[in-house]
């Protein structure tokens, strides 16, 4: 009998010791700020153990791993982390941010607009959402979610230059020359810029600007876009 008192004393040591939920979820989220995605997973699935309807360890999972771009692994954790709890526009905009990068743009889009209807506050939703529009070829929806993004912080060369990618699309070559020209102002290393808006110029205005749209291609071979080099060898010399 002392043996089973003995047995039972030490496990109520251990079930006393073991970290709680709340423990668990603050060590996951150290992990997080350590980018120790792994060990971060471990934790939160420790505190998913002891309440499977933690939604915030569910998310935190997710984007642990969104981190180690194991997005189809994260898209079925975001989705019980919106099943436990809906109204929460994080995971919604966490499965869409990993559809995205999988290229699964309708999918994203329609998780995008639930995100956005939750808490249109957030604003990276329309840069990232109008990147999926711009992948469904949606072009006049993305230059909507573009202009949404340039209003809340007008200083953002990637979405200057996603908004002339649209515009190009939509058949704009003037309105994505002015776009493109921001980019490259706002960030002079993106030789992708460099090179649409030379193509674009002398594309669409011709001889009128091919001094220009040469010097935006060589500008873009320079910074390591080589797809310019064709176009200079071809128009240029």
């Amino acid at each position: 009998m002392r043996n089973l008192y003995l047995l039972g004393f030490l496990a109520f040591i251990l079930i006393s010791c073991s970290p709680s939920e709340e423990e668990l979820m603050q060590a996951g989220m150290e992990k997080m700020d350590g980018q120790a995605w792994a060990e971060a997973i471990s934790y939160f699935d420790r505190a998913l153990e002891q309440n499977p309807s933690n939604a915030t360890a569910l998310n935190a999972k997710g984007v642990a791993f969104f981190q180690q771009q194991k997005y189809q692994e994260a898209i079925p954790v975001f989705t019980e982390a919106i099943e436990v709890d809906s109204s929460s526009y994080k995971p919604w905009f966490n499965r869409a941010n990993s559809n995205l990068e999988l290229g699964n743009f309708k999918e994203a889009v329609s998780d995008y607009n639930m995100a956005n209807g939750l808490d249109p506050s957030q604003t990276d939703i329309y840069y990232n959402r109008g990147l999926a529009l711009l992948g469904m070829e949606a072009y006049e929806d993305a230059i909507l979610d573009f202009d949404a993004a340039l209003q809340v912080n007008p200083n953002q060369a990637l979405v200057y230059f996603n908004r002339g990618k649209a515009q190009i699309g939509n058949n704009d070559p003037i309105g994505a020359m002015e776009s493109l020209t921001n980019a490259v102002n706002l960030d002079g290393r993106n030789g992708a810029a460099y090179y649409l808006l030379g193509v674009t110029r002398m594309s669409a205005l011709g001889e009128s600007e091919k001094e220009e749209g040469c010097a935006d291609l060589k500008m873009a071979l320079s910074l390591g876009y080589t797809d310019a080099k064709s176009w200079i060898d071809d128009f240029c010399n």
